[in-house]
């Protein structure tokens, strides 16, 4: 099925990502989009942004709209990677774009960390919550451990997830939106706020 999503805000606003969309994708719908970007706020301008399983990219996208300084999108399926080239060059934003066509799970074994505050949305299929659990759980706790302190890392859902799982535990803030939940970690800077 094809589908038009819509980039909501910054410099990209009203260009739209027409995409494939299969059963296993659910693009983030644009309240979700709008609400994840309030409340990142000042951890997109001018920093590095890494959608990672990607999928149609909209999320990605929204960011460099608001000012990401350069987008990795981690994504597995060569067609949707292909789109998500295809609206790059299209929206004339190539060339502060990566794109990296592998499995998540070993992209994030091998991501070597950056030496700067990153953020990092992570939208993996809902099956993975049930059938990949201690898999993300562990891909969570590497990215975790290899970002700075001022990093954000976001993980959305549709289930309520068992904390007590959770790597860095006590430190999520979960926002619920309908089916959606975003929950936010952020790496502490000692003597800072969260975002």
């Amino acid at each position: 099925m094809r589908v038009q999503i819509r980039i909501v805000s910054g410099s990209l606003r009203g260009r739209k990502l027409t995409c494939t969309v299969s059963p296993g994708l659910r693009p983030a719908p644009d309240r979700l989009r709008e609400a994840l970007f309030s409340i990142l706020g000042n951890a997109v301008p001018g920093r590095p942004f890494l959608d990672v399983f990607a999928g149609t990219g909209a999320v990605g996208f929204e960011a460099l709209s608001r000012g990401a300084a350069s987008i990795v999108f981690v994504e597995r399926d060569f067609r949707t990677a292909n789109e998500i080239e295809r609206h790059l060059q299209a929206f004339g934003v190539a060339d502060k774009a990566t794109i990296v066509r592998a499995d998540a799970y070993r992209w994030a074994e091998r991501w070597p960390g950056r030496p700067e505050p990153v953020t990092i949305f992570l939208g993996p299929p809902y099956p993975d919550f049930d059938r990949r659990a201690a898999e993300l759980y562990a891909l969570v706790a590497g990215l975790q451990e290899k970002t700075v302190p001022g990093s954000v890392l976001v993980l959305q859902s549709e289930q309520q997830l068992p904390w007590e799982q959770m790597p860095g535990q006590g430190t999520w803030d979960q926002r619920v939106y309908g089916r959606n939940r975003l929950s936010i970690w952020v790496k502490e800077v000692p003597g800072t706020e969260s975002p």
